[in-house]
């Protein structure tokens, strides 16, 4: 890693030695990167070990704070690795700390550390490292004191040497870098689910950003709120009071709450509780945070810059919630109103990414995370929101805050994405779409929460400023589950539109081949182009080619990657589909494709097996192999389909799983597919 030197770990490093301490990846890596930050086995070896005897002799264990107590009485003085608060003692004028573990209250600690260090005060506790006296004699009110305090944190940053150094990675290695960096894999992951996990850092990089993330537990919805960064605090939904939150009153006093004080505040378990009721004034509150980043509780009016997210579990699956109900339904009864959810920027669809294994996470080298934490911080104050208007210019349907929301995960992403400003119009259009439709999953649950906000719905579409064509956005789960259609191209309805929309096709059984193939032929075809996202689910071989092929005798498959063991499966599935959906009694298929010199025996072998297999179902098949490129389908009834990634549109599924049984479960790879017709052979 030539880049970031001295800035980056390995990311796997902090999981070794944290064991099963509840101490934030931050304070691991703090202490990683001043003993391991190297590629060197032998240095990172020595490093874990220094790293391993700070935690074991400055850590407090709270089952051990009596020792540690003894151990610093005996000492005079000790370094320890704790949590403090502070409060203020009004009677004594003094600022007093408390240690979570050590378990020490009412200890004086001097104004300057709380004027360096604000967020003590908060109420929730600031990781550091404290050297703490013992005052032995008589007539000596309280023992401990505080002599040298530092919280863990990464003091400064050299910010314009963090945006040169974007200029040594293409977008793709940037953006598995920084999967790397929040301790992810990005291996297993597709473009739109890394996607979808750095839009999780976008309240980080975002002043009052409202964000929401609800998904099926285990798939780390919370884990960069509480492990990312010093900078944020996630607290449990169930325990925020808006005395924590925003004001406490202490006599005439207003002391500033959790969102004075952290750049983000998220809230863990969003979710509806029995027995748990929301205070109706936090809602109140809140509601007024989100759209003017200010509240009123007491006497005063404040502002504040925190980001709000709110992040909780899914009872449901995605299609039973857009058939039953909406997706907002697990959120706790008191928040499903209109006018709160539509102060929420972006919905981020959890249920996209797969739970987390063992191999879901990285292994590999990442940015510390205090020094990306400090460098989020800083990138609050660079807004980009104004950049949007050079590429797009959205249709006048949409609300101010629609307009607000797209242009603020915008910026967000692009400071994250491309902090030089340097980008394609592609990957402009990219962040657009992201940003656009993040939002537009917020709006099509408020149409079925509020009816009011029906009176004027929103058009989601744009102008594209840099060839003037309108593209219509479109969240992946209404496409998936058969409620919209499968592309950002002008709604123009079709038949296989339509049969790709159809979710329900599917269970129409292989007993009523006949009816199928009946209703086949009866449709109109036409020629189109259609355009698939990555990660849409829904599709399949009989959506996408049987209406064109139920009359054809003769069908050619031009695919030079018909080789390896998937490929094959493919190509297997793709003659399956013909012989559920269609008369196949002297169809001839023919097959050509293409495979290195030394593995072509392998090849025919396979193919050979399959071509005995097919004989028995009436149909010839012949296999070719020519060293060509463009993948197409051909008919002798004048059919051409040009299929961009050939029959290879799923993403890589498990064996043992419902996908490997049903294409129509699988996610898509992004893919495109044409229909031409020409003159009838």
């Amino acid at each position: 890693m030539d880049a970031f030197i001295g800035k980056v770990v390995r990311k796997d490093l902090a999981f070794l030695v944290k064991g099963g301490l509840p101490v934030p990846t931050y304070v691991l890596e703090y202490l990683l990167g001043q003993y391991c930050a190297s590629d060197d086995e032998e240095v990172i070896e020595e490093g874990l070990e220094k790293v391993k005897q700070v935690i074991q002799n400055n850590y407090v264990h709270r089952a051990e704070a009596e020792a540690v107590k003894g151990r610093i009485r005996e000492a005079g003085h000790y370094r320890v690795i704790d949590k403090v608060s502070v409060t203020l003692n009004e009677k004594l004028d003094q600022y007093e700390a408390e240690f979570a573990n050590l378990g020490l209250t009412h200890v004086p600690i001097g104004t300057q550390y709380v004027k360096a260090n604000p967020k003590l005060l908060s109420g929730n506790g600031v990781w550091c490292i404290v050297t703490i006296g013992y005052l032995q004699g008589e007539d000596i009110r309280v023992r401990w004191e505080i002599q040298t305090l530092k919280p863990i944190q990464i003091s400064n940053i050299d910010f314009e040497n963090y945006i040169e150094q974007r200029k040594n990675f293409t977008t793709e290695e940037w953006l598995d870098f920084m999967m790397h960096t929040v301790g992810l894999n990005p291996e297993p992951m597709n473009r739109r689910e890394k996607f979808i996990t750095l839009a999780r850092l976008l309240p980080h990089v975002e002043n009052n950003f409202n964000f929401v993330e609800l998904g099926p537990k285990g798939t780390g919805k919370s884990h960069v709120f509480q492990e990312l960064s010093p900078y944020g605090v996630l607290v449990s939904g169930g325990d925020v009071t808006s005395a924590r939150l925003f004001v406490k009153m202490s006599g005439n006093k207003e002391i500033l709450g959790l969102v004075g004080y952290w750049d983000v505040v998220a809230w863990d378990e969003f979710e509806q509780q029995k027995g748990r009721a929301v205070e109706p004034t936090l809602i109140d509150i809140m509601q007024n945070y989100l759209a003017n980043k200010s509240f009123n509780r007491g006497k005063a009016t404040h502002e504040a810059s925190a980001s709000m997210c709110f992040v909780g579990n899914t009872k449901h699956t995605v299609s039973y919630m857009l058939k039953n109900s909406h997706l907002f339904e697990s959120i706790p009864t008191s928040f499903v109103k209109g006018a709160f959810l539509d102060r929420v920027h972006l919905y981020n669809p959890g249920w996209e990414i797969k739970m987390l294994k063992k191999n879901s996470f990285s292994t590999g080298y990442g940015l510390i995370t205090d020094y990306v934490a400090a460098v989020l911080h800083a990138l609050r104050n660079d807004d980009r929101t104004h950049i949007l208007k050079e590429y797009a210019k959205f249709d006048v349907s949409l609300s101010e805050r629609d307009h607000l929301a797209i242009r603020k995960t915008f910026s967000g992403m692009m400071k994250l994405l491309y902090p030089d400003g340097k980008m394609t119009d592609e990957e402009a259009y990219e962040l657009i779409d992201f940003a656009a439709e993040c939002r537009k999953r917020v709006k099509d649950q408020l149409y079925i929460i509020d009816e009011t906000f029906l009176a004027e719905p929103a058009q989601f579409k744009y102008i594209n400023l840099k060839n003037g064509e309108e593209v219509r956005v479109e969240t992946l789960e209404r496409v998936s589950n058969g409620l919209a259609l499968p592309t950002f191209e002008p709604h123009d309805a079709s038949s296989v539109e339509d049969e790709v929309a159809d979710p329900d096709n599917h269970e129409e059984s292989c007993s009523k081949t006949e009816e199928r193939e009946k209703r086949l032929r009866v449709r109109a075809l036409r020629e189109q182009s259609l355009s698939f996202r990555i990660g849409q689910t829904g599709v399949t071989y009989e959506k996408l080619f049987a209406p064109y092929l139920s009359d054809a005798n003769e069908i050619t498959i031009e695919d030079p990657y018909i080789r390896a063991p998937w490929q094959v499966k493919n190509f297997m599935e793709f003659v399956t589909m013909l012989v559920d959906t269609r008369s196949v009694d002297d169809l001839k298929i023919t097959l050509i494709t293409n495979e290195d010199e030394d593995k072509i025996s392998d090849l025919i072998d396979k193919l050979d097996d399959f071509k005995d297999d097919l004989v028995g179902y009436g149909i010839e098949f012949e296999y070719k192999f020519r060293d060509f490129h463009d993948r197409c389908i051909k008919t002798d009834t004048g059919w051409t389909i040009t299929l961009g990634r050939g029959l290879d549109i799923f993403e890589k599924y498990s064996p043992f799983s419902v996908e490997a049984m049903r294409q129509d479960k699988r996610k898509c790879k992004e893919f495109r597919v044409s229909y031409l017709k020409t003159r009838t052979v």
